[in-house]
């Protein structure tokens, strides 16, 4: 989430509607991720975020520069000054929570991206493990920090490329920003199709955003109006929130995004700051007090939300429940109140002494960044007693090292499987990639290619290596198989899965690329020594979007809806034989090329969740083992990697 510059900029006039449009940022994007349906396009509010960034800050340049007290010195100080203290307080009070509650492999994965929050390089990072819209992106506390690191690497390179332009090229500033921020959305519009994931998380692709903001800065005139028009001034802001809440209420995870959908909601806000003026009806509504204290908190409001969102997933699988949800709204908005008075406000202060608070955020700076450091190089701290007491078995069911290949559901065992053994658990996972030699897949959100370079270097890894092992396969079965997800209480989940094998990219029947890929990987697999390979068979796929979580209360809000998300197990199954219909042909299929090769073993569990009439989504007690169609909350993967554990120790 973009955060603000000072509020009364030096010789700029505040603009109390660029307060209130931070909050309508900013509601959407808490609501969305507090699991809201109606609200899925909430993540938008980010991209508010960015053209409002481009703005001020752009405005406040422009300023400087046509003052002739134009200092990046003091520029980068006050970015330090204003982003800093907040962000590193957030992330010292998410650490005792993942200190407690994270599994060593997770905790891996968190002081990686601590390292990377306090170095602004998020986006980088996340960019490199997985896409926003992953099924297991939720369960990372420090992932919203991705939208200040495309801040941040905008504010290192913008004012020097204003200053080159406001000297040398002096009137053609526009002409440049507008050219630059044109060649950032083609790019942004074609990477979203063939590399959707970069072009969500990376700045050339988020540049024109923020570019945005700049040009509607340049355009202005300094505190004045673009046009006398009264009917245009009148109006044009309410299409701006019109356009913003179409992009909330109709935008979803499957839209392409940021490409040229992301000119609805950054258009929209460009609409706003130029005609919500004091005088229009929009900025008199604007003006109300609750959307000016809210947008004035925005940036805690951002830092502290999500954090505690995701480590909620972790303690409630099932949800929280209407009430839970209630109060993690208000425990947001209360450490977010606390930040912005105690933190934000007295550090913004410019009669601060600068070089002491520069120098305090230095040293908790490094100390976060080598305690960062500290938690990957140990493998999370996993030689230590950290007491967890949630996200951790009470009993360890063995010693033997694991290294888990797949997708997305590989990755749920793999959590599983971190709970119940202390020895070491190798992660090769890439959500989406089928674990076979040469079978790549693609669809809107993966780029030709990628997973199956992926999968191969890790296989190729495998066999040169030998490793003393239990190599775990896993992965999404009759999804890659029939294309389309499982149509049981809800409809299809994924369409339009392309699945080819790059040897033979000619080859279109899914069901012969996969049996080759898959001959081919057990044959190579099965002449490791030290390795010992299982392939696990895909679970049942539930049909159920969350996860057999029902709604038996709930506030209407309008046409919107807060939601007591509480199992139901008496109806929270499928029909077996609606199952086997499924997956008869694929479990034939693996059963059959398996037999080929007797040292791969095969681990089905279909059993663990299936009598001979139904297979059920919660243990006898209603607790959920499934948090969405197919994928499995903590307490099923642990449930699934206990089965597991026992087969292929009692070999």
């Amino acid at each position: 989430m973009p955060s603000q510059i000072d509020k009364k900029p030096k010789g700029l006039p505040y603009r109390v509607e660029i307060d209130s449009l931070r909050a309508i940022a900013v509601i959407p994007v808490v609501l969305y991720h507090a699991g809201l349906e109606s609200f899925s396009g909430g993540y938008v509010g980010v991209d508010v975020f960015f053209v409002i960034s481009g703005y001020l800050i752009t405005q406040t340049l422009i300023a400087d520069l046509q003052s002739g007290s134009f200092s990046l010195r003091s520029f980068y100080a006050r970015r330090a000054r204003r982003i800093l203290p907040a962000l590193f307080v957030m992330i010292l009070f998410s650490i005792p929570f993942a200190w407690l509650w994270l599994p060593a492999s997770d905790m891996q994965d968190y002081s990686q991206s601590v390292v990377a929050a306090t170095g602004f390089a998020s986006n980088v990072l996340f960019w490199l493990e997985s896409g926003y819209f992953d099924a297991n992106s939720s369960l990372k506390p420090l992932l919203h920090t991705w939208s200040l690191g495309v801040e941040e690497q905008f504010y290192l390179v913008f004012p020097l490329l204003l200053l080159l332009t406001w000297r040398i090229r002096n009137g053609r500033t526009f002409a440049v920003i507008l050219g630059l921020a044109m060649l950032s959305l083609i790019a942004a519009e074609w990477t979203v199709q063939t590399a959707p994931v970069g072009s969500f998380y990376l700045l050339p692709m988020r540049f024109w955003e923020l570019a945005l903001g700049s040009l509607t800065a340049i355009m202005l005139p300094r505190g004045g109006h673009i046009t006398s028009n009264r009917i245009l001034t009148e109006f044009a802001g309410w299409i701006g929130v019109c356009l913003i809440a179409f992009a909330v209420l109709v935008f979803d995870s499957s839209t392409p995004f940021p490409g040229l959908a992301a000119l609805i909601p950054t258009v929209g806000t460009a609409l706003i700051i130029i005609y919500a003026r004091a005088e229009a009806s929009l900025g008199k509504f604007l003006r109300v007090k609750v959307f000016v204290y809210l947008g004035a908190m925005s940036y805690s409001i951002y830092l502290y939300h999500y954090p505690i969102f995701s480590f909620s997933k972790r303690l409630l699988p099932g949800g929280p429940g209407l009430i839970g949800t209630l109060l993690l709204l208000f425990l947001s908005l209360f450490l977010a109140f606390v930040s912005w008075k105690y933190i934000e406000t007295p550090w913004r202060n410019r009669d601060r002494n600068p070089i002491r608070g520069l120098t305090i955020s230095l040293a908790v700076g490094v100390g976060l960044v080598s305690l960062g450091l500290w938690g990957h190089m140990s493998g999370g701290f996993k030689d230590v007693n950290r007491g967890l007491s949630v996200g951790q078995a009470a009993e360890t069911l063995t010693s033997q090292n694991f290294i888990v290949i797949g997708d997305s559901h590989a990755d749920d065992l793999r959590r599983g499987l971190t709970k119940l053994t202390t020895g070491e658990l190798l992660d090769f996972t890439s959500n989406g990639c089928i674990p076979l030699r040469n079978v790549d897949r693609y669809d809107s959100r993966f780029t030709r290619g990628v997973c199956s370079e992926a999968m191969n270097a890790h296989l190729d890894f495998l066999l040169a290596e030998d490793p003393q092992a239990f190599i775990i396969l896993g992965s999404m079965g009759p999804i890659y198989l029939e294309g389309t997800g499982f149509v049981a209480a809800e409809d299809p989940r994924v369409e339009g899965l392309g699945v080819e094998l790059t040897t033979s990219p000619g080859l279109s029947d899914r069901w012969a690329v996969y049996e080759q890929g898959l001959r081919t990987t057990l044959g190579e697999l099965s002449d490791l020594k030290n390795g010992r390979v299982v392939f696990v068979i895909d679970w049942p796929e539930l049909g159920i979007a969350n996860g057999c979580n029902y709604e038996p209360k709930s506030i209407r809000l309008g046409r919107h809806t807060l939601r007591d998300s509480t199992p139901k197990p008496e109806t929270c199954y499928i029909e077996r034989d609606l199952y086997e219909a499924r997956a008869g042909r694929y479990k034939t299929l693996v059963s059959s090329v398996s037999r080929e090769f007797p040292s791969i073993q095969v681990f089905d569990p279909t059993e663990l969740f299936c009598d001979s009439r139904l297979c059920r989504g919660t243990d006898p007690k209603g607790n959920p083992w499934y948090r969405d169609w197919d994928h499995l909350s903590d307490e099923g993967s642990v449930y699934v990697a206990r089965a597991l554990i026992t087969q292929i120790d009692g070999r």
